[in-house]
């Protein structure tokens, strides 16, 4: 069940954060670090109303941001519509619930939040050495639009997107 975040989730949340930037840097992805995201990042979140966990078993087992906010870096991009879009920000999955469908449950809560706002586009980005996010936007038949890098981050990153039916 997907529903919205509440400051007595961040605990929880930042727990999922830490477990996914240390198996992001076994692989030398730095896309997450010790200053981003941070806890206060969760909070302003929370406090726009903007993120949502995912639970199984009363267990926080997934967390994402879904809002407008979308990255100047995006302007460099040839994206196929040029319309308003909804962007999925700082999406992580607690490790004991990998290989369940969390991170699925989370992109069709994100497209199902977008089409009620009116929006049927959707954008979403990761680093190029994160595959697990990339197979799991293809699988939910998002289109890679191309690669750009975020000033002061290692790496390239990768842009999809989805127009939604």
């Amino acid at each position: 069940m997907v529903r919205k975040a509440h400051l007595k989730d961040i605990e929880e949340i930042s727990r999922i954060v830490d477990i996914a930037i240390s198996d992001m840097h076994s692989y030398n992805n730095f896309q997450w670090d010790k200053n981003y995201p941070r806890d206060e990042d969760f909070k302003n979140d929370i406090y726009n109303g903007e993120l949502f966990v995912c639970e199984s078993n009363n267990e926080v087992a997934g967390v994402a941001c879904i809002n407008f906010d979308e990255p100047e870096e995006y302007n460099t991009l040839a994206w196929s519509l040029k319309k308003p879009s909804m962007i999925v920000h700082r999406m992580a999955v607690n490790p004991k619930f990998r290989g369940c469908g969390i991170g699925l449950e989370l992109m069709k809560f994100a497209e199902l939040l977008s089409l009620e706002k009116g929006i049927n586009y959707m954008k979403i980005d990761t680093n190029s050495l994160n595959t697990k996010a990339q197979n799991l936007f293809k699988k939910c038949g998002y289109n890679f639009v191309g690669e750009f890098t975020f000033s002061g981050k290692e790496g390239t990153f990768y842009c999809y997107e989805k127009t939604l039916i």
